[in-house]
């Protein structure tokens, strides 16, 4: 009888291994071949890992193996001795005295997009139809190491603050945001929707555990085609209880993005470094009112005001290039959105029903976040349902949160891709998107 015990102690050797110094001398390395550089007398052979890339040194009649035996896309274990290399990609090298190749690529395979470039020069429609092969790319693969980093930074910080992770369903009987943008699907003969939000399911959950927070897919069916929008993405939420105000939820996420941003220079300083991100401190993040920063923009930027309830693009460029200018932030929270565009969930205003205790977060002059707080209390959800001509029976699973009593609460939703999108000032959604969802794109 064999029993299976744990993780056995491997003889193959990682790269923090040998930063480490716990491995010396004479090494085992795996890896796929990212390239192989001839150089006259001896040879490169670049190795691509987990944690990067790995220089070996390939010498004719020393190393004992044919280099003409190998060729890009072959994953390998490679020996030799470690030799100390200022210039090498990681500090070091290794003087290979054999590889063994354990796969092959296709033998009529070519490599179909130069990934061993820093920068592959291709168009984004290219780089998507070969995702697989394109995500191999050293910076390709940055990009989504440092969007770990902001999933990972959010859930610890959250953590912290004492709120529960949850797994909400993305199959659901009814659209949290209202409106016809969801897409449809057949469930076992039942009309069922793909989740355009995880608000209800949050909000249910602050009666439970009073903080939750959840990363995972949101989808809504679209038909835009812009450098901004997907038609799945992956929404960073959380919601809370017994607030003050809805002051509170902006509070909670300056913090957390302050915490964030500290994450990824201790934890992502690699990362940072490969893709050029300067984070700034954040400091504090200035707050604006809705109808306050139209006239602010449109005053010192001569443009006309054209749709009063809501942002348009451009307007929140020149927001978000208004408060960099006067005030050094590339943050700043836009508050008391008009009811008219808020769900019905959003609580109005009770000095100004026209308006809601709601937000939305700018970054470099782009929405990020979309929060507010919520109304908890049963009639007067109700009657602002009722006031939209709302079927109110559609919703009282919704409702049994008020009808057996809620606290006050809010929360918020952050658009990772996005997020990621402004810290590395890529112009397109779709450069910090895995494998992107849109109008035209369901594979790979």
């Amino acid at each position: 009888m064999e029993f299976i015990k744990g993780i056995t102690k491997s003889e193959l050797c990682e790269i923090s291994d040998i930063l480490s110094n716990q491995v010396e001398g004479y090494v085992k390395i795996t890896g796929a071949i990212h390239t192989i550089r001839d150089m006259g007398e001896f040879s490169f052979i670049v190795l691509r890992k987990r944690e990067g890339l790995v220089q070996c040194v390939y010498e004719e009649g020393s190393s004992g193996f044919s280099i003409k035996n190998l060729r890009e896309g072959m994953t390998v274990v490679a020996e030799g001795y470690v030799n100390e290399e200022e210039r090498a990609p990681q500090g070091f090298e290794v003087r290979l005295n054999n590889i063994t190749i354990l796969s092959s690529p296709k033998e009529d395979a070519v490599m179909p997009l130069p990934i061993s470039k820093w920068k592959m020069r291709t168009t984004l429609e290219s780089k998507l139809a070969y995702r697989p092969v394109s995500l191999r790319n050293i910076r390709e693969r940055a990009i989504f190491k440092l969007q770990e980093g902001i999933v990972r930074g959010f859930r610890d910080f959250l953590y912290s603050q004492n709120f529960t992770e949850i797994r909400t369903p993305k199959l659901v009987a009814g659209n949290a945001e209202g409106g016809a943008n969801v897409f449809k699907l057949d469930y076992f003969g039942q009309k069922a929707f793909l989740a355009q939000s995880p608000q209800f399911y949050k909000q249910t959950m602050v009666g439970v555990y009073d903080r939750v927070f959840e990363a995972a897919p949101v989808f809504r069916a679209e038909k835009h085609n812009t450098t901004r929008h997907l038609n799945e993405y992956t929404s960073m939420d959380f919601e809370m209880g017994y607030i003050k105000g809805f002051e509170d939820i902006m509070e909670m996420e300056t913090e957390m993005l302050r915490y964030v941003f500290h994450f990824l220079k201790d934890k992502y300083a690699k990362e940072l470094k490969l893709l050029e991100v300067n984070l700034s401190d954040i400091l504090q993040i200035p707050t604006v009112r809705f109808d306050d920063a139209k006239v602010l923009v449109s005053e010192k930027y001569n443009r006309k005001i054209r749709n009063p309830y809501d942002l348009e693009p451009e307007e929140e460029v020149l927001i978000g290039r208004y408060f960099q200018e006067e005030y050094d932030s590339d943050f700043v929270f836009v508050t008391h959105y008009p009811s008219k565009k808020r769900p019905f969930y959003a609580m109005d205003d009770p000095s100004d029903p026209k308006f809601t205790l709601s937000f939305d977060l700018l970054y470099k002059g782009m929405e990020i976040t979309t929060g507010g707080q919520r109304i908890h209390d049963y009639e007067e959800q109700v009657k602002k349902m009722e006031a939209r001509g709302m079927e109110v029976s559609e919703f009282s699973n919704f409702l049994m949160i008020h009808k057996h009593g809620m606290p006050p609460h809010g929360g918020l939703g952050i658009g990772l891709e996005r997020l990621t999108m402004k810290l590395l000032d890529e112009q397109n959604v779709r450069e910090t998107t895995l494998f992107p969802r849109d109008l035209s794109r369901l594979e790979p």
